[in-house]
């Protein structure tokens, strides 16, 4: 059952604002509650439900060491998505959504070493011995790639998911991960298809507050999944050390048993 403490939250952020009545996508009914002013209001305990059941898959796929990718390159929502996202150490998209960033993942992992190469001529001094229009080309180029691609360099990897906030927007996006079949997380407005998507999150995409209060929730799920991933390690340490102690045990008490039969025997 939903909590209406967090029903209340989503409320006081604006979450339940739909799109206007005439823009509606008819597949996104189950999560309307009613028409108001010409405009969709959204179910928030359905809201409440998805998100829950959400951060929960979340929380998992980030335990299990893997990475979520965040595509949000709308004006409001980009700067949320990176703070968050970077906080919790996953990668994100808020530029230019780049054209086979998934169906041709090898050719934009190239495109991240180009930036790593750079990176290494300026560390071993080749970067000097190009003329001065080299550099500005090279410098041109490294500056490019790291507004577009800088915050998926650490990425070595197809993700495991999709979080996606406007699913309108970033069709391309998610196109390419059904192609791959790769599962979609998404904030998904009364003027989108929810069909497509995995774990729909119904949800005002436009607004910079409700974007703000669900990718806070989704970060927090993924922290918390990395934090039992963390714990879940330690304790594989700890049973390890243990057991080599074990091992180390019955040897030191055979050394006790047999240095005085040693001498005995002298």
């Amino acid at each position: 059952m939903a909590n209406t403490s967090d029903v209340k939250s989503l409320l006081d952020a604006g979450v339940h604002f739909g799109h206007l009545t005439r823009k509606w996508d008819p597949n996104m009914a189950p999560y309307i509650y009613m028409e108001r002013n010409g405009i969709h209001i959204i179910n928030l305990y359905k809201t409440t439900a998805k998100l829950n059941e959400a951060t929960e898959a979340l929380r998992k796929i980030a335990a299990s060491g893997r990475k979520v990718l965040f595509v949000a390159t709308k004006k409001q929502a980009k700067d949320i998505v990176a703070q968050y996202a970077g906080e919790a150490n996953m990668p994100y998209i808020t530029e230019r959504w780049p054209g086979g960033m998934l169906t041709n993942f090898v050719t934009i992992r190239k495109a991240v070493k180009k930036m790593a190469l750079v990176d290494r001529m300026k560390k071993d001094g080749r970067y000097e011995t190009l003329s001065k229009k080299e550099r500005l080309q090279v410098d041109r180029m490294r500056a490019k790639l790291e507004k577009n691609l800088g915050s998926i360099t650490d990425m070595t990897r197809m993700p495991a998911a999709l979080f996606v906030v406007d699913t309108v927007r970033e069709h391309i996006a998610v196109k390419e991960a059904l192609k791959l079949g790769i599962p979609i997380f998404a904030m998904v407005d009364t003027n989108a298809n929810p069909r497509d998507i995995d774990y729909v999150i119904p949800s005002n995409d436009d607004a910079s507050k409700s974007i703000d209060i669900i990718i806070k929730e989704v970060t927090g799920a993924i922290k918390a999944g990395l934090e039992d991933r963390k714990s879940e390690k330690n304790a594989e340490d700890k049973a390890k050390e243990a057991a080599k102690a074990e091992k180390k045990a019955p040897k030191a008490e055979e050394a006790k048993v047999a240095a005085p039969a040693k001498d005995e025997e002298e």
